[in-house]
C-alpha cells in the first residue's frame, strides 16, 4: 500500500474523529442539582431554576440534545440508557453512541496500520471495537453490583440500628446515604431525593432496584413495601433478612472458591492458543503469515479455531456456573 495513501487515510480518519468529538460535548461532573441527579435515572421531570451561567456551562449542545432525544426513543437507546444507569456512568445515550463510532475507527486503524497491516484484519478489529464499549459497561455493572451486594449486610445493620434509635424509614435511609460507602450511599441518596420531590416510597425503591438488579435487594424492598402496607416491626424483619443475606454471601464465597480452579482452567485454555499465535507472529512473522495470507484455506481454519475456542469457553463457564 503506497505511503501517500496511508497518510491520506490516517489524516481523513483523524479529521473525522475531531469532528465527532467536537459536536459531542462531554458533560462535566454533575452539580449538586436535583434535575441532574435524577434526570438519567427516573422519568420524573423536575423544574429547578438554574443560574444562567451554570446552565450555559453544563448544558450540552443543541445537536447533542437532539441526537440524544432521538436515540433515547429507540428500543436499543432505552437499553443503553438502562445499562449506563446500572453502571453509574455519567454520559448520555448520544455520547455512548459516539464512543462506539470512535472505538470502531480506533480499532480499525490499530488493526490496519499497526498490528496486522491488513485491511481485512482491520475490519475484524473494527468489529471488535464496536463491542469494546459494551464490554466495558458490562464490567462496570458487574463490579458495581458486587460492591453493592457485599455492602448489604452492613447496610442492613445500620438501617436496623437507625430504626431502633427512633428514626423513620426515610430518616434511616438518609443516614445510610451519609454513612455508607459507595455505591450504597449514592443509591440511597437518590431514593431519599426522589421521595422528597414527591415520588412515592414504592416507586423510589423500585427505581433503585431497576438500577441495582439484585435478588437480595429485591427481598429488602419487598419487606419494606409489605411493612408499609400491613405494619409490623421493620427492624426485626430487616434483622432476619440481614442474617439470611450474610449466609448467602458466605455460600457464594465458598462456591467461588470451589469453582476457582475450573474458571482459571477455562481462561487458560481459551487464551493460550491466541497468546501463542501472537507470540509466533512476533518472533517469526513468515511462519504465521501464510495462515493469514491464504484466504482459501487459512481464513476458514482461523474461523473454525476461534469458533471451537468460543464453544470450549462457553462449556467451561456453564459447568462452573452453579445456581444457588
Amino acid at each position: 500500500m503506497p505511503t501517500e495513501v496511508i497518510i491520506a487515510g490516517v489524516a481523513g480518519v483523524i479529521a473525522l474523529i475531531v469532528l465527532v468529538v467536537g459536536v459531542i460535548s462531554i458533560r462535566s461532573e454533575r452539580k449538586d442539582l436535583i434535575e441532574e441527579r435524577l434526570g438519567r435515572y427516573t422519568e420524573l421531570e423536575t423544574y429547578v431554576e438554574i443560574p444562567q451561567a451554570e446552565q450555559k456551562r453544563d448544558e450540552p449542545s443543541q445537536l447533542t440534545k437532539s441526537l440524544d432525544a432521538a436515540l433515547s426513543q429507540r428500543s436499543f437507546g432505552k437499553k443503553w440508557k438502562a445499562s449506563l444507569a446500572k453502571a453509574n456512568l455519567k454520559i448520555t445515550v448520544a455520547e455512548y453512541a459516539a464512543l462506539h463510532v470512535i472505538s470502531v475507527i480506533g480499532f480499525f486503524l490499530l488493526g490496519t496500520f499497526i498490528l496486522f497491516r491488513d485491511p481485512i484484519m482491520g475490519i475484524v478489529s473494527g468489529v471488535v471495537g464496536f463491542f469494546a464499549p459494551r464490554i466495558y459497561v458490562n464490567r462496570a455493572q458487574n463490579k458495581r453490583l458486587q460492591q453493592f451486594e457485599s455492602q448489604l449486610p452492613d447496610t442492613i445493620s445500620l438501617w436496623v440500628n437507625s430504626l431502633r434509635s427512633g428514626y423513620s424509614v426515610l430518616q434511616a435511609m438518609e443516614a445510610i446515604s451519609r454513612e455508607a460507602p459507595e455505591p450504597t450511599s449514592t443509591e440511597f441518596q437518590r431514593v431519599v431525593q426522589e421521595v422528597q420531590l414527591g415520588v412515592s416510597m414504592e416507586d423510589a425503591l423500585q427505581h433503585m432496584l431497576d438500577r441495582v438488579v439484585s435478588e437480595d435487594l429485591d427481598l429488602i424492598v419487598t419487606a419494606v413495601n409489605i411493612q408499609r402496607e400491613v405494619g409490623g416491626n421493620l427492624a426485626e424483619i430487616l434483622e432476619v433478612i440481614g442474617h439470611t443475606i450474610r449466609e448467602r454471601i458466605k455460600l457464594k464465597g465458598e462456591i467461588r472458591v470451589l469453582t476457582s480452579q475450573g474458571r482459571v482452567t477455562g481462561y487458560l485454555i481459551s487464551g493460550l492458543p491466541i497468546v501463542l499465535a501472537l507470540f509466533l507472529m512476533a518472533i517469526n512473522p513468515n511462519y504465521m503469515g501464510g495462515l493469514f495470507e491464504n484466504r482459501m484455506c487459512g481464513w476458514p481454519m482461523i474461523g473454525i479455531g476461534l469458533g471451537l475456542i468460543g464453544l470450549g469457553t462457553a462449556a467451561i463457564q456453564r459447568i462452573v456456573d452453579i445456581k444457588y
